[in-house]
């Protein structure tokens, strides 16, 4: 495999659409919209955009429907999920909407699948009616919208538009599952290292050594999730890294909440464990934290041992403009 130098390697965004508190939901996709627009003149290779249900921070829920906002508010950056839970979805209806996509925005529609319900089990109740698709027949959906994308695909059933639309299909994981799928079938593969970082190299491997050429793809591609937070201090940059704690936190208590603006003091917030757990994350490499220089010097270390091929890149940051300045240091530094 090719290594590319650090420089040469696709930079790529992915968004949630965070609603902040106290704001609206509308400002959310508004801040995604000029989020996209800044990082398309900044060179940035793809926006993508996360399924996630029943969160009152993350406004991403109706992925489609946001790709084709975005899609329609930029040129030539492209826009695709990462990505949409296929289990909580009709293959049929996916294809369908992704056809339209491709032929409004052609040539500019990623499709990213993963097999997480991407919400609790209540919610994967309500979405699906039923709990029967608990991502095992995961393989057999893909097969199932490769079909519908098709040139010639069999079945009385065909999607329209749907039929020999190129829509290019990713894979997406936090095991090795579908890594090894993504590499049995010959397709792209996105590992989300930005919080799975523990199985990262394991999957890796496993597509890399299990690879098979495909009409979609030649060689193995990879592309991985970090989160980059990058400010002109250490200091203030940890300090809006607090956001995106708290929503850890408020998620593993069961207690979701719209995303909240940064802590200054974390005794008075925190217990001395979670504080521990904020700190140990800090150091972890797929997140990211500090002035340009420091993320920089991460930002190459986790290339070079991962050799990836593309990073896409998650920065939550509370304040839109602070979160446009750090999207401006890591085009810097990559240029």
């Amino acid at each position: 495999m090719s290594i590319k130098k650090f420089e040469d390697i696709p930079l790529s965004v992915l968004d949630l659409a965070p609603i902040n508190k106290g704001a609206e939901t509308a400002q959310a996709f508004k801040n995604s919209v000029e989020l996209a627009q800044h990082v398309e003149l900044l060179g940035f290779n793809r926006f993508w955009l996360a399924e996630h249900h029943n969160m009152p921070g993350i406004g991403s829920s109706a992925t489609s429907v946001l790709i084709g906002h975005i899609a329609g508010a930029t040129k030539s950056i492209r826009v695709g999920s990462g990505g949409v839970m296929l289990p909580n979805h009709a293959p049929l209806v996916i294809a369908e909407q992704f056809g339209t996509l491709e032929t409004i925005y052609p040539g500019r529609i990623d499709l990213g699948l993963g097999r997480a319900p991407g919400s609790d089990q209540a919610t994967a109740h309500a979405l699906r009616r039923s709990l029967h698709s608990n991502g095992e027949d995961f393989p057999q959906q893909v097969a199932e919208l490769e079909n519908y994308f098709s040139e010639n695909p069999v079945g009385r059933v065909q999607a329209f538009p749907g039929t020999n639309m190129k829509v290019p299909m990713w894979l997406l994981g936090s095991s090795g599952f579908s890594a090894q799928l993504a590499a049995l079938k010959g397709l792209p593969f996105s590992f989300a290292s930005h919080f799975a970082p523990d199985y990262m190299m394991q999957a890796l491997q496993l597509y890399h050594q299990n690879f098979k050429p495909s009409k979609a793809l030649a060689e193995p591609y990879a592309m991985l999730g970090v989160n980059v937070i990058i400010a002109e201090t250490q200091e203030r940059a940890e300090w809006l890294a607090t956001s995106s704690q708290q929503q850890m936190f408020s998620l593993m208590r069961g207690e979701p909440t719209t995303f909240q603006p940064p802590i200054d003091k974390l005794e008075d917030v925190w217990t001395d464990r979670e504080i521990a757990i904020f700190r140990d994350k800090l150091n972890s490499e797929s997140m990211m934290v500090g002035t340009p220089e420091l993320v920089k010097q991460k930002l190459k270390n986790f290339i070079q041992k991962t050799r990836a091929h593309e990073v896409i890149v998650h920065s939550p940051i509370f304040y839109h403009e602070e979160r446009l300045k750090s999207y401006d240091y890591l085009a810097e530094m990559m240029n």
